[in-house]
């Protein structure tokens, strides 16, 4: 645990090289990105966190996209860090657009999978609700419920240990600190895009619905250096739906 901006969180650091940092999204923990690190750990310096009131991390305080990057950014300076390489899923994604238009320098590149800008205004409202749901009734509704919404027919059907781990993440998460994500993620706004000048990779699957390939396309025309990567047979979880394809775009993106 790292004491970052008078709040303990949960820091797990992997490899030697350029520093990469991993933010994962709404229910989601450091171990939504165990398929990749391994990989990325024989060429980076990977650091993932679980954000204050996510998996390991509780909460303190309220929780908003600012925080979480201004944690990010102690963190960096806490690790000596001028600039990293940032990979983001989801609501993670938000925030790694805010620190690339914010702090461009620091940012070497931008990796975003199920990516998104802000919520549409009427996802806003079924969200803030998910977190009225998850104060009154737990984790254990929200989980069934998006394991079924939010991951592909071939994932549910052909890969049930997939959709256990998203099960189990989820059903672990403190229901008051997962009810505050929530809330921060139903009052994002969209960081300047214009303002984002590094390389940028996003991911999506074919069957997201949260971030479906037109937006995803639309966003990557938003982002000036943004080239768009759809998957086949894969929703919202793309990191644990796609591990090995997720893999293969990432060294490209990298290395090619």
């Amino acid at each position: 645990m790292m004491n970052i901006n008078g709040k303990l969180l949960e820091v797990e650091e992997h490899g030697a090289g350029d520093a990469l940092i991993m933010v994962h999204g709404l229910g989601g923990t450091s171990n939504s990105w165990h398929p990749q690190v391994a990989l990325l750990a024989r060429s980076f310096r990977v650091i993932r966190l679980d954000l204050e009131g996510s998996g390991r991390s509780p909460v303190k305080g309220k929780t908003s996209i600012a925080s979480f990057a201004r944690d990010i950014a102690t963190l960096m300076k806490k690790r000596k860090i001028k600039s990293a390489h940032l990979v983001g899923h989801s609501m993670g994604t938000i925030v790694c657009q805010h620190i690339a238009a914010k702090a461009p320098a620091s940012v070497k590149s931008l990796a975003l999978l199920g990516p998104l800008a802000q919520l549409p205004q009427p996802a806003r409202g079924a969200i803030r609700e998910r977190a009225a749901a998850a104060r009154k009734d737990g984790m254990i509704p929200i989980a069934d419920t998006l394991v079924q919404v939010a991951t592909s027919a071939e994932t549910k059907t052909q890969r049930p240990g997939v959709t256990a781990l998203v099960r189990e993440i989820l059903m672990r998460q403190d229901p008051e600190g997962y009810a505050r994500t929530c809330e921060a993620l139903a009052a994002a706004k969209s960081a300047d895009l214009a303002k984002i000048k590094c390389p940028t990779l996003l991911i999506t699957g074919d069957e997201d619905a949260v971030a479906p390939p037109a937006a995803v396309q639309k966003l990557g025309q938003a982002i000036k250096r943004a080239k768009v990567v759809i998957l086949s047979g894969c929703g919202h979880w793309t990191p644990l739906e796609k591990p090995a394809e997720v893999n293969a775009a990432l060294m490209n993106f990298y290395f090619a």
